[in-house]
C-alpha cells in the first residue's frame, strides 16, 4: 500500500492540485494531510483518496474546516492522528507541538511519524521509527509531497513544479 503524506497547503489550489495529480499519478491509497489545510477549498480536492487531516497551528477556523472535511466522508483527526494501515502504526500531527512530538518519537510505538510545520523535508530514523517530513505545498521555494510504501517502508520525496510553472508565468 502506498500513502502521499503533505503538509501546509495554506489555501493554495494549484499546487495543491499538482499534489494530488502526482499522488493519483503514482497509485496512492490513502493521503495524510499534516496541517496548515488553511481553507475549505483546500479540503474539498481531497475528495477522490481517502485522506486524514489534523491541523495546524495557521489553522484557526478549525469548525470550519471540520465541517468541510466530514462533508466529503473525509477523516478529521483533530490535532494528532493515529492510523493502521498495512500493519502499521502511523502517528501524524502538524509539529509546532514540540513536546508531544519529541514524546511520540521517543515513544517506541510507531513504525512512521509524519510531521510538517518547519516547510523542510526531512527523513531520518529515530530507533525502529521513521520520521517524515514532507516538505510544504506553499511559503516554500521547493514545494514537495512524499509517498511512502508500507510493504517496504521505502519513502520518495517529490518535487512538485512551483506555482509560476503551473500557471505558466
Amino acid at each position: 500500500m502506498k500513502i502521499g503524506v503533505l503538509s501546509d497547503t495554506h489555501g493554495d489550489v494549484k499546487l495543491t492540485s499538482a499534489a494530488l495529480e502526482v499522488f493519483c499519478e503514482q497509485g496512492v491509497s490513502q493521503i495524510l494531510h499534516c496541517g496548515d489545510i488553511g481553507t475549505p477549498e483546500i479540503v474539498l480536492l481531497f475528495s477522490q483518496i481517502p485522506t486524514a487531516f489534523v491541523f495546524g497551528n495557521c489553522d484557526p477556523k478549525t469548525e470550519t474546516l471540520r465541517r468541510a472535511i466530514l462533508s466529503i466522508d473525509q477523516t478529521c483527526c483533530d490535532w494528532f492522528g493515529e492510523l493502521e494501515l498495512d500493519g502499521k502504526r502511523i502517528f501524524f500531527l502538524h509539529g509546532h507541538q514540540w513536546n508531544r512530538f519529541e514524546n511520540e518519537v521517543h515513544s517506541g510505538q510507531w513504525d512512521l511519524i509524519c510531521y510538517g510545520h518547519t516547510h523542510n523535508a526531512e527523513l531520518r530514523m529515530a530507533g525502529e521509527t521513521l520520521i517524515l517530513n514532507p516538505g510544504a505545498i506553499y511559503r516554500t521555494a521547493s514545494p514537495s509531497v512524499a509517498i511512502v510504501d508500507l510493504e517496504s517502508m521505502n519513502v520518495a520525496t517529490v518535487a512538485l513544479k512551483k506555482a509560476s510553472q503551473i500557471l505558466g508565468v
